[in-house]
């Protein structure tokens, strides 16, 4: 059960940084640093926002419309952190 705790922590973790590649990507894109016609920057781009979408686009509906900037990644990095300390002093410690 232990190990099934750790690989967990594991994918939250890859989760953080798919989101933080996510939106430094994002900035270079608005900021024209990289081009979207080049095609392995858009793949790259496509894959990243499938899978990151889903898991943004329930706290973008609850959140207030900012312009310009968007908090949901912030937000739900905020919500993986805290899932990963409750698995480490909750769960994980309590597993034989």
């Amino acid at each position: 059960m232990k190990a099934i705790l750790l690989v967990l922590d594991l994918v939250l973790q890859l989760a953080i940084w798919v989101l933080i590649i996510q939106a430094v990507l994002s900035w270079l894109i608005a900021f024209n640093v990289v081009n979207t016609r080049n095609g392995f920057v858009m793949s790259i781009w496509q894959a990243l926002h499938q899978v990151t979408e889903p898991l943004l686009r329930p706290i973008r509906g609850f959140l207030p419309r900012t312009s310009g900037i968007d908090l949901a990644p912030l937000v739900l990095i905020l919500l993986i952190i805290f899932l990963r300390y409750v698995n480490h002093l909750y769960l994980i410690p309590n597993v034989p």
